[in-house]
């Protein structure tokens, strides 16, 4: 058989064009995608420590609860707020000493994991990858990973155990933990890497136009190539084309520009609260660009050691945490855990903003966990565990309630019922799982 020599140039020209799809996708409308009631998204936001339940927990139940002083800054959005109280994390339970460690590695699994310091980690994977399986091909990032505090997994970070466990919620498998981002310019570059944000309506127009033109250019050497392609290479070949014509359809389909205004490229280096607020502002638009429908945020990593000057605590929040009934160190756990749950409240706030037509937000169409790796930082217990849930899920949940739920109920069920409101055919989840859970 006779091989036609194929030139470098179209190669180059065909990736150049390969590489830019997954952007182009990214700029369309979401309703070209999917339908806005028919999105479900998850989100879990992390922070460190535990919290002081004292001021946290409400205490009546129902939608008349009077939201304690932690829980004040979700008033403005407590009707799309679940607070849910007796939910526990058992398997996250170590073996001796590290419950920040293997509380903050089951925190999304529910599972027990080998104590080590690291030749043989072994956790399982975590809810958010479960529904980045179930619901990540519908965007181009399947899911992200994101936080504040960096580190290497390497080594020991929490009496014995792994720091693989201490700084990693997210688990693609039983080894593998998902490194997050803590560096705003990345995140900015993964969501809108070549981006013009400052693009007038008429040069959006122009750049539908490029992108079209593209497309075309693509399809046409396409064409040209598959003549000269043996039959598997052409199959092959058969399917990107076909890819590439649903995205030219999709393209005419689109108004003129985005369905998002990406924001300037921040700076790499800011001070702890603006660094928490633009994290939290990129992982709105994410959702708003419909980028991803997964995402999960660490405030913190496990038994995070941060002051907080701005807050007037300047003790490291871990020390503080081992409180000794101290009523000085409950009023500063206080006011770090207020200042936390307003971080969450913000990017609730975020979320509900963002208009998915039918008189639904993002919000609505999303649930949003939210908790620690333990209780109490005193005592290290993983049950009674303090969890927020913001958002419906499309209607699986009925938030604007105080919910207590029956003793010795798994964190695992409400991980179960999150995936089954996406659609996951799932009916058991982590260690102890049983299935969905109810009431709520």
């Amino acid at each position: 058989m006779k091989r036609h020599k194929l030139s470098r140039r179209l190669f180059l020209g065909g990736a150049g064009a390969v590489l830019t799809l997954p952007f182009l996708e990214s700029m369309m409308g979401k309703s070209v995608i999917a339908a806005p009631n028919d999105i479900r998204r998850i989100l879990a936001f992390y922070v460190p420590n535990g919290i002081h339940m004292a001021n946290f927990t409400p205490k009546e139940q129902g939608d008349q609860y009077t939201p304690p002083s932690i829980l004040e800054p979700i008033a403005p959005i407590r009707q799309k707020v679940l607070v849910l109280t007796g939910l526990e994390n058992t398997p996250a339970r170590p073996d001796g000493p590290g419950d920040h460690a293997a509380g903050t590695a089951g925190f999304l699994t529910c599972r027990h994991v080998v104590k080590t310091e690291g030749a043989n980690i072994k956790n399982g994977i975590s809810m958010d990858q479960v529904a980045a399986a179930q619901i990540g091909g519908a965007t181009r990032i399947p899911s992200m990973q994101m936080g504040i505090d960096g580190g290497s997994s390497a080594g020991d970070c929490d009496s014995g155990y792994s720091c693989a466990y201490a700084r990693n919620i997210s688990w693609a498998s039983e080894t593998q933990p998902l490194p997050k981002t803590v560096n705003p310019q990345v995140v900015w570059d993964i969501l809108f890497g070549g981006f013009d944000p400052k693009a007038t309506a008429e040069e959006q127009a122009r750049q539908k136009i490029y992108r079209t033109s593209v497309l075309d250019y693509v399809l046409g050497e396409a064409n040209s190539l598959s003549a000269k392609l043996g039959t598997t290479d052409k199959r092959k070949l058969d399917e990107y084309m076909t890819g590439v014509s649903e995205l030219e359809k999709k393209i005419q389909k689109t108004g003129s520009g985005p369905v998002c205004t990406a924001i300037d490229r921040p700076p790499g280096d800011l001070p702890y609260p603006e660094h928490v607020k633009m994290m939290l502002d990129l992982m709105a638009l994410a959702v708003q660009c419909d980028a991803t429908r997964v995402v999960t945020f660490m405030l913190g990593n496990a038994g995070s050691g941060r002051s907080y000057p701005f807050l007037l605590v300047n003790e490291g929040h871990h020390e503080i945490s081992h409180h000794q009934d101290n009523p000085a160190n409950f009023d500063k756990l206080t006011t770090i855990n207020r200042w936390e749950v307003e971080q969450f409240a913000y990017l609730l706030t975020k979320l509900d903003a963002v208009d998915e037509g039918n008189g639904v937000t993002a919000l609505d169409s999303s649930a949003v966990f939210f908790s620690s790796e333990i209780e109490d930082g005193n005592a290290h217990r993983h049950t009674n565990l303090p969890v927020l849930v913001g958002g419906s899920l499309g209607g699986t949940f009925t938030p604007g309630r105080h919910v207590v739920v029956p003793e010795k109920t798994p964190m695992a069920n409400l991980f179960i019922s999150m995936l089954q409101g996406i659609g996951a055919p799932v009916e058991t989840f982590g260690d102890n799982g049983t299935g969905p859970l109810v009431g709520i």
